[in-house]
């Protein structure tokens, strides 16, 4: 995703870490001189929830509170020729991206699964693992069905938004990651577009043909087996999409309204039940 927001060839090393690791003196020395000029990495620092606190805008009396769940940001040597004291190169930072992930939203709450999942752990404690797979329902007690209407509702303004508030020069653009049942879910509400493959691979939705777009939708599935070594099961990126805002938009508010009430049938589904509903009253109505 960084690769794809700062339009980095797969060929140049990247070094990525999260901005609190630089608590550590010897990571800071080494980040410092991946940076300088002459070492060919491209050097990225993120902001994430638990290794550091989100980055996020307040609210003001025209604006919403808004959060990002990683924002990245590029370091690059600073645009005079100095040493500091310890010998490193002065930095400034680049360009930020923002890195969105939505996950599935559920009926009922996960209180009781957390708590059946805790006390598995006291219990079992090293016999954790291979007990829970055995027992799959502590994972999902009193956790109810997908709230599928929900994930679109929840998510979209807030994408729309973000998608919107990194269109700036200072900015390298936005990437909102979606596993694929919740992309399935999403398009009764978009109007179920059409995707058109791009020359590298990547796609574009409805009639949008930017070649360079700063707004990315990433749809992913997770394998149902872990790896043969052990490893967490591999996440597969199935569709990688340039978008923006205005094209999104168009799709929920144009294209899926349109839809809805036409049936596809060029007719109006609203007017066609009203009449059928008044016919049991005035059998002549048309």
């Amino acid at each position: 995703m960084v690769r794809r927001l700062y339009g980095v060839d797969s060929q140049v090393p990247v070094l990525i870490r999260p901005a609190i690791t630089l608590e550590d003196p010897t990571i800071r020395r080494e980040t410092l001189e991946a940076v300088a000029p002459g070492d060919p990495r491209r050097v990225f620092l993120y902001f994430q929830d638990k290794l550091g606190g989100e980055i996020s805008l307040s609210a003001t009396p025209a604006s919403p509170a808004l959060s990002f769940d990683i924002t990245v940001v590029e370091l690059l040597p600073a645009q005079r020729e100095f040493l500091l004291d310890d010998g490193s190169v002065p930095v400034r930072v680049g360009k930020y991206g923002v890195i969105e992930m939505q996950t599935t939203d559920t009926h009922g709450s996960y209180t009781q699964a957390v708590t059946a999942l805790g006390n598995a752990l006291d219990l079992h404690g090293s016999q954790f693992p291979q007990m829970l797979a055995d027992n799959p329902e502590w994972a999902g007690r009193k956790v109810e069905g997908p709230n599928i209407s929900n994930v679109f509702k929840r998510t979209f303004y807030q994408i729309a938004f973000k998608f919107q508030i990194t269109r700036r020069d200072t900015s390298a653009g936005c990437v909102l990651a979606l596993p694929q049942p919740v992309w399935d879910s999403w398009q009764p509400f978009l109007g179920a577009p059409q995707l058109h493959e791009q020359p590298d691979g990547t796609w574009r939705l409805l009639d949008d043909r930017e070649a360079s777009p700063a707004d990315w939708i990433y749809v992913f599935d997770i394998e149902h087996q872990p790896g043969q070594d052990g490893s967490p099961a591999p996440i597969n990126v199935r569709l990688v999409i340039g978008t923006d805002a205005a094209t999104l938009s168009r799709a929920a508010f144009d294209i899926a309204p349109a839809k809805a009430v036409e049936h596809g049938q060029g007719i109006d589904a609203v007017m066609s039940t009203i009449v059928r509903r008044l016919g049991a009253y005035l059998p002549d109505i048309t």
